[in-house]
C-alpha cells in the first residue's frame, strides 16, 4: 500500500515535461519539421554558408545568417515572416521561446568559434 502510494504521490506531482525547456529548444533547433535550422544556421545559430554557385555574375554564396545575436523580439518576427529560402515552420510561442533559450545558452560555448 505504502508502494502505491508514494507511486501516486510522486506521479500526481511530479512535472508535466520529461525534458527541460532547453532540451526542447535543442531538439526543435536540430529537427523542428523534417530540416533543422542548424543546417543552414549553424550549429549554434552563428550563420553558415548553405550552398556556392555560379551565375552570368560570377560566384555566389547562399547564406544562411546568424541568429544568435538576435533580441527575442526580431528573433519571433523573423519566424514569422516568409523568407526567399527558409521554410514556413508555423512554430508555437512556447516552441519559438524554447528554442531562443537554447541558442542563449549556447552563447558561452561558441564564444571561441568552432
Amino acid at each position: 500500500m505504502r508502494f502505491l502510494v508514494l507511486f501516486f504521490s510522486i506521479f500526481l506531482f511530479a512535472d508535466d515535461s520529461f525534458i527541460t525547456q532547453l532540451e526542447y529548444g535543442r531538439m526543435l533547433y536540430e529537427n523542428p519539421r523534417g530540416v533543422g535550422c542548424s543546417e543552414c544556421h549553424g550549429r549554434y545559430g552563428e550563420g553558415k554558408v548553405i550552398s556556392e554557385y555560379a551565375n552570368k555574375k560570377g560566384k555566389k554564396k547562399l547564406l544562411g545568417p546568424k541568429i544568435n545575436e538576435l533580441n527575442f523580439s526580431d528573433f519571433s518576427e523573423a519566424l514569422k515572416k516568409t523568407k526567399r529560402v527558409m521554410p514556413k515552420y508555423h512554430l508555437t510561442k512556447h516552441e519559438i521561446e524554447s528554442i531562443y533559450m537554447y541558442l542563449e545558452s549556447k552563447k558561452e560555448t561558441n564564444k571561441g568559434g568552432l
